[in-house]
């Protein structure tokens, strides 16, 4: 359980951007409400990255 929150706590912003995404379009949502709910979703880490735009969003996922 405690790995569980370290690992959570480890994950870095990129990592975190990818399984959201992923989490969100399995629940039915198209990138421009992923991408919306991702970037707000951010400012709420424990360590919040920098802003990011929704285009450095996109280049995390699809690269």
């Amino acid at each position: 359980m405690i790995q569980d929150v370290l690992a959570y706590f480890d994950e870095s912003t990129e990592d975190y951007v990818r399984r959201r995404h992923r989490e969100l379009q399995a629940q039915g949502l198209v990138n421009a409400e992923i991408f919306e709910q991702v970037s707000a979703d951010l400012k709420y880490r424990a360590v919040a990255p920098p802003e990011l735009t929704l285009r450095q969003l996109r280049r995390i996922v699809y690269g």
